[in-house]
């Protein structure tokens, strides 16, 4: 995608990139549309690279794009459907989903007690997820984790999202598919 100048045509929230800090870009305001991947919008508003949800596409003279699961009929979260969310999530400055970078390191449902921050719900699932970085200074690690959180809640069941940054084994391009290679140009 080529970076386009667009209108806030409604006040938006969005989130800086690296920090992940909340921000509100005003109605009427021109940002620097650089990202849509994944249901989620890079721009840059007053010289910040800013992420906007999905939901907010509207506000960028797009359509919105939203993440939705059916429940399945187990009553229980799909793996499948987690693997999707992750495969949603895009490093704002990266063309490639964090599943073919080769970021995605673990990845378990825990059902129970175990999973739950209250132990009155026993029928709670949570995801713990193991996820690194191309780099262990790289500064997408707080935006990347959010997104991780926010796009997996979104499967039914899902109680708690718990994301940890391991840097054990350090990433290399190995561990992307080939497919992200070839996007990046580097197979």
């Amino acid at each position: 995608m080529q970076s386009r100048i667009v209108p806030i045509s409604r006040t938006v929230e969005a989130r800086l990139v690296p920090t992940g800090t909340p921000t509100t870009i005003p109605e009427g305001a021109f940002v620097t549309l650089t990202q849509t991947l994944g249901g989620a919008y890079t721009v840059v508003f007053e010289g910040n690279m800013a992420r906007v949800e999905g939901e907010d596409g509207d506000a960028l003279g797009l359509d919105p794009v939203v993440l939705e699961f059916g429940p399945p009929a187990d009553g229980k979260p799909s793996m499948d459907q987690v693997r999707q969310a992750l495969a949603s999530v895009y490093d704002p400055e990266i063309p490639v989903n964090i599943v073919e970078l080769g970021l995605v390191y673990r990845c378990d449902i825990v059902a129970g007690d175990a999973a739950s921050r209250s132990p009155s719900k026993a029928r709670d699932y949570a995801v713990h997820i193991d996820l690194t970085l191309t780099a262990p200074g790289c500064g997408m690690g707080p935006v990347l984790v959010e997104d991780v959180k926010r796009r997996v809640a979104r499967v039914p069941f899902i109680s708690d999202v718990v994301v940890q940054l391991v840097f054990d084994p350090p990433w290399s391009r190995d561990m992307m598919t080939e497919e992200a290679q070839l996007a990046l140009g580097i197979f």
